[in-house]
């Protein structure tokens, strides 16, 4: 298995405080068959700065330079560029363990897709998610598990066979938030083996600022209709795929969530759009679609039966 080669992207936009450590993390790895694809989205203050120090020490580095165009196009260009034969994709103000390489090559065994588990970290306090693991399986199957985990759709989260990957036209879409939720499920429900371990490899920063843990509300609406517009598509793929009822309903509950977290005056105009979309349908839980009726009810829409 040493043979294996990993493709590590690293999309990076004004990290210049935390791609060092990131970067150093990743060159620390014990299993050293990588290349890191580092590409800079437009940054404009000095990340570009420390990622020269690191190509002028290591030659194993891709380094792409592009105008800010989001984390989806950069982390696609990533993999437009890479070699190896599993692809990985690390946030650059994010860092890992220096055996995550070593540990996932132990387990990897010819797989379309392997799911490893993280640390939440805050000001330096490690909080980990550890989950139940389990051996290879299908991705339908496996994705009936995975849906119990915390941060099921994190792309980080994720070794993918880059064959496999790109067999399957596989890119993150562009210009949206919620990236991952478009995607990863899809990733998971297409392959035929698929496997989860509980280790503990990804240390994910929150800082205060972050994507992941705003809550700015002037961004609410724009983030709605992303997850719309991804629901549609997702919803549209699954229905060649046989038994995804399951994935079709983890895409049908989060968009429940994003509507409860949307003031009043934004519910009001959301939800004769969750009606249109028929996203009730799509709930596995009668209890959660009976709750849901409910509330649509309140507001005087009638709602599909």
């Amino acid at each position: 298995m040493n043979k294996l080669k990993y493709s590590i992207i690293v999309p990076a936009y004004n990290t210049e405080k935390y791609i060092d450590k990131c970067l150093k993390s990743i060159f620390s790895n014990t299993y050293k068959n990588f290349e890191v694809i580092i590409v800079n989205d437009g940054s404009t203050d000095k990340t570009e700065d420390i990622i020269n120090i690191y190509i002028k020490k290591y030659d194993n580095i891709i380094y792409i330079k592009q105008k800010n165009m989001g984390l989806s196009m950069a982390r696609n260009n990533g993999v437009k560029n890479a070699t190896g034969d599993y692809l990985l994709f690390i946030d650059s103000d994010d860092y890992v363990e220096k055996n995550l390489l070593e540990n996932i090559n132990k387990d990897i065994d010819d797989l379309d897709v392997l799911r490893y588990q993280l640390n939440m970290v805050f000001n330096d306090k490690i909080i980990p998610y550890g989950e139940k693991e389990f051996n290879v399986t299908n991705g339908i199957d496996a994705f009936e598990k995975i849906v119990r985990y915390k941060f099921i759709e994190m792309a980080a989260l994720y070794v993918i066979n880059r064959k496999y990957y790109l067999d399957n036209k596989f890119e993150f879409e562009k210009n949206v938030y919620h990236e991952d939720y478009g995607l990863l499920p899809l990733v998971i429900a297409t392959a035929k083996k698929v496997k989860s371990i509980n280790y503990l490899g990804y240390n994910y920063v929150q800082r205060d600022g972050s994507i992941m843990s705003s809550n700015d509300t002037s961004k609410m609406k724009k983030k709605m209709d992303d997850m719309l517009f991804l629901f549609t598509k997702a919803i549209k793929y699954l229905d060649n795929i046989p038994n995804s009822q399951n994935v079709k309903s983890f895409y049908a509950n989060s968009i429940i969530d994003k509507y409860n977290s949307l003031s009043d005056e934004l519910k009001k105009e959301y939800i004769k759009k969750i009606k249109d979309l028929k996203i009730i349908s799509y709930l596995s839980n009668d209890n959660f679609k009976r709750k849901i009726k409910k509330i649509l009810y309140k507001i005087k829409y009638e709602v599909l039966k």
